[in-house]
């Protein structure tokens, strides 16, 4: 399992580096398939319980947002407007043909289109930033830092359980550990970014950065789990060998995005 689960990383990593460093149209591709894919799986997960959120408003919905935020960001709004009144009607008709639970569906649609779409493409909002690849090269780096460190150090250690109902294999040991790291690592890259070139982040600044981003992120994990959990499936998919599918990797990404944007603009510019 590890070995597949490292060799999909490096592969993963040999398609999303490149795309993260021209940014532009790759990097906006490159993650508009990703969010959408996700919007996918998310639909799946909850059809399987029993719920019928709309497939084509979710991928559609997550892909034209992306869309919108990419290249008319002030017409964003607007179209988020628009979809969540799209969503309703689409489950007002859904319910006149007879399904009692299409206010359910709605709330789990428009859920759906919001959190993927609207939080999801604040990646995109990050490298769009003046100085946006040193930006997301710091971000995204966070997670992976305390990801990685708790998967290994909970594996090694671990002996109390971080959430028993939520994920069992999380323990307060590895998220602990994660958190370190995280902070450590993100403390690093933002000197050697800053001496290579990239925006004057002090490594306390890094620090703070990291250790919030360490903190937090893992609530995206958690919260991925709480929709599996209440569906009884283990993974989104299986598209990705070892690791299940999209939505269970980029779980964290969608919180570090969002709360890396806002900490960065807020207080690093």
């Amino acid at each position: 399992m590890l070995i597949k689960r490292v060799l999909a990383a490096l592969a993963l990593a040999a398609i999303g580096i490149p795309a993260m460093i021209m940014g532009g149209l790759f990097y906006f591709v490159l993650i508009t398939l990703l969010l959408g894919i996700a919007a996918w799986e998310y639909g799946q997960i909850f059809h399987t319980a029993g719920y019928n959120a709309s497939t084509p408003l979710l991928v559609g919905g997550v892909v034209l947002l992306a869309a919108f935020r990419g290249f008319f960001p002030n017409l964003a709004p607007a179209a988020l407007t628009l979809l969540i009144l799209t969503a309703m009607t689409w489950h007002l008709l859904d319910y006149e043909k007879g399904r009692d639970l299409a206010a359910t569906d709605f709330a789990i649609t428009v859920a759906g289109i919001v959190y993927l779409g609207w939080i999801g493409t604040y990646l995109i909002d990050i490298r769009n930033l003046t100085d946006g690849i040193w930006w997301l090269a710091l971000v995204l780096p966070a997670v992976w830092f305390a990801d990685t460190a708790a998967y290994f150090i909970g594996s090694r250690f671990g002996k109390h359980q971080l959430s028993p109902r939520l994920s069992p294999k999380k323990t307060w040991e590895g998220y602990w550990g994660g958190i370190f790291f995280g902070t450590i690592g993100t403390a690093g890259l933002a000197v050697l970014w800053h001496r290579l070139g990239g925006p004057a982040v002090t490594w306390w600044q890094g620090a703070a950065l990291g250790a919030a981003l360490s903190i937090l992120t893992t609530l995206g994990d958690l919260g991925e789990s709480m929709f599996k959990r209440q569906a009884g499936v283990k993974d989104a998919s299986n598209i990705i060998p070892g690791h299940g599918g999209v939505l269970d990797r980029i779980d964290s990404w969608l919180w570090a995005g969002a709360l890396g944007y806002l900490l960065i603009v807020w207080f690093l510019l």
